[in-house]
């Protein structure tokens, strides 16, 4: 089955912000993909509330002290894997067409962020950086859960299962924010010693981001969220909601620090699912996605 991208509806921040693909930095990539979530649906309109919602968005950051469209430059890219297009396209099918765009995007030295769309993407989005990076990153994954199911509902590429497929490109893995597991995660865990930040013990230990920063031993790290990861009070719109999450405050601060002491060489943002009547969630989400770009154009060379 050939994929045919949709030409994205809107650009990140709106046309005025717009920078043509050639001298942009940064590259939104929407991924309106969705096929396996169980619960709560809706993730394939993730993208389109995102631009949407970036709309409303102001260009000035008060943090960073600068307009960060304008000093960075922002393009938004085609649409690529839309299942409302093409509601039958595979698991494999999306993985090729994503790992393709983002490959491409890396050729051209952008700085790419891949907005969901379900969680079962990032392994697409990671193969293609580990085509240019090879083993040498690691992926920092902010989560409610821990995505490390070998199967399931049969599907070795549920979004249940993404973290899995990372562990088996033999990359390291930062969970930060879990607080939902089953036993089969629980005893993965511990045969492979993996440093899970609980949520439940962030919300205790004011030395909690030190502690994470500790364990990446990369300097380079790609950045991968699941806006679950957030607490429900501003994230009302995922999949499968989760009490007790990040804070956005706290969230900021962990990624300010990673990119503040890595490279960061991506990120993607994924299980966006809309609330009918509310904008809280996507306005959140593009923001987020905003300063994600922010701290890549201001954090990593010095602070601000």
């Amino acid at each position: 089955m050939t994929v045919t991208p949709l030409v994205a509806i809107k650009q990140f921040l709106g046309s005025e912000a717009e920078t043509p693909y050639a001298q942009a930095q940064a590259v939104i990539l929407p991924i309106p993909y969705e096929a396996t979530t169980t619960y709560r649906k809706g993730c394939e309109q993730g993208p389109d509330a995102v631009l949407a919602a970036s709309d409303q968005l102001e260009a000035y950051d008060e943090e960073l002290r600068q307009e960060t469209c304008h000093q960075f430059g922002i393009h938004t890219l085609p649409y690529v894997a839309d299942t409302r297009l093409h509601p039958d396209l595979t698991a494999e099918q999306m993985l090729t067409a994503v790992t393709q765009a983002v490959t491409q995007a890396l050729a051209d030295g952008k700085f790419v962020v891949a907005v969901g769309g379900e969680h079962a993407i990032t392994t697409g989005v990671v193969q293609a950086y580990q085509q240019v990076y090879d083993n040498d990153f690691t992926v920092v994954q902010i989560d409610a859960h821990g995505d490390m199911r070998d199967r399931f509902e049969g599907s070795r590429h549920n979004h249940a299962c993404v973290m899995r497929r990372v562990l088996e490109l033999g990359l390291p893995t930062l969970p930060v924010g879990i607080r939902a597991i089953c036993q089969e995660e629980a005893d993965l865990i511990a045969e492979k010693n993996i440093p899970v930040v609980w949520a439940r013990e962030m919300a205790v230990n004011p030395h909690w981001i030190d502690q994470a920063l500790q364990q990446i031993k990369t300097e380079k790290v790609f950045i991968t969220i699941d806006v679950d990861g957030l607490d429900p009070s501003f994230m009302p719109g995922v999949g499968t909601p989760e009490p007790g999450g990040m804070g956005w405050y706290e969230t900021l601060r962990f990624l300010r620090r990673i990119f503040e002491r890595h490279e960061v060489i991506g990120c993607d943002v994924m299980e966006l699912a809309p609330v009918v009547d509310s904008v809280v969630s996507e306005f959140s989400t593009a923001k987020l996605i905003y300063k994600l770009m922010g701290y890549k154009a201001f954090c990593s060379g010095g602070n601000p």
